[in-house]
């Protein structure tokens, strides 16, 4: 991997650091609704601000993924899109000239399908930045947490309110940023948020010298306003691919096809820190 890869993440949050301000960090789904559509989506939501981008690999039993993120899955594996086509996707839209930090959000399952040694290889050809396994436990993390950083791409945790005396052991081998979960459950957009969250998000600072960024639920401008005063990204999911699922009708219909990228655009656009 080249070193411009490896450090664009870390060099994304120096930036913003010295800006003063927050990353804002969207998930999309990959394929959803078809591969060229995610592509301009890739380039809408850099136009709209975003500054890391998590590429979600659809799956068909995941853990973490609440309904919307659910159907946007289904919708993705009936286009046949899966692990590789992901990364594929990643590479296209680099060359397309974004110049965003990826981070392939996927479970487990499909990586030890393809095999570590593969996977990993195909990472480094393909400038995936970092990587989030949700259903990969800290205790089972240590192989490929010595891989991940031989490859030069950031393992990224999720840390969750519940985790308490876990968590100095989950960021003890992060990398790149630790996820903060912001509600227990999975994903979806949400009107409040656990009990408590902010002596979490400040349990979690005191353990890591990393970025902290938080995400699940966080839907509006506001939220992510909220959050950002206190941790150095956010992200946000559901309510992207809802809005994706929205347009599908225009996005599917070439005379229209503009204007539903623009509504993407201008969704994302308003919820920048």
């Amino acid at each position: 991997m080249t070193t411009e890869t490896t450090n664009r993440m870390d060099l994304t949050f120096r930036k913003l650091k010295a800006e003063g301000r927050a990353a804002l960090i969207p998930f999309l789904t990959v394929g959803d609704p078809n591969l060229n559509t995610t592509l301009d989506i890739i380039r809408e939501l850099e136009a709209a601000g975003a500054d890391i981008l998590e590429l979600g690999v659809p799956y068909s039993d995941p853990l973490a993924d609440g309904p919307v993120i659910q159907r946007a899955s289904s919708r993705a594996l009936r286009g046949k899109v899966h692990l590789r086509t992901c990364m594929e996707t990643a590479l296209k839209a680099r060359q397309a000239g974004s110049s965003l930090p990826f981070i392939l959000f996927t479970y487990y399952n499909p990586v030890m399908q393809m095999g570590l040694d593969t996977f990993f290889a195909e990472l480094d050809k393909h400038e995936i930045s970092g990587l989030i396994i949700p259903d990969l436990p800290v205790e089972e993390s240590e192989d490929m947490r010595r891989r991940s950083s031989a490859a030069g791409v950031n393992l990224i945790p999720l840390v969750a309110p519940t985790s308490s005396e876990r968590i100095a052991k989950i960021v003890s081998g992060a990398s790149g940023f630790v996820y903060c979960v912001s509600s227990l459950g999975v994903t979806g957009e949400r009107s409040s948020f656990h009990t408590g969250i902010d002596a979490f998000l400040e349990s979690v600072r005191e353990a890591t010298d990393l970025p902290i960024a938080v995400g699940f639920g966080i839907s509006t401008g506001e939220q992510v306003a909220r959050f950002a005063r206190i941790c150095d990204g956010v992200v946000v999911g559901s309510a992207i691919v809802r809005k994706v699922e929205d347009v599908i009708p225009l996005l599917e219909q070439p005379a229209t096809r503009a204007e539903g990228l623009l509504q993407i655009r201008e969704f994302v656009a308003q919820l920048r820190p």
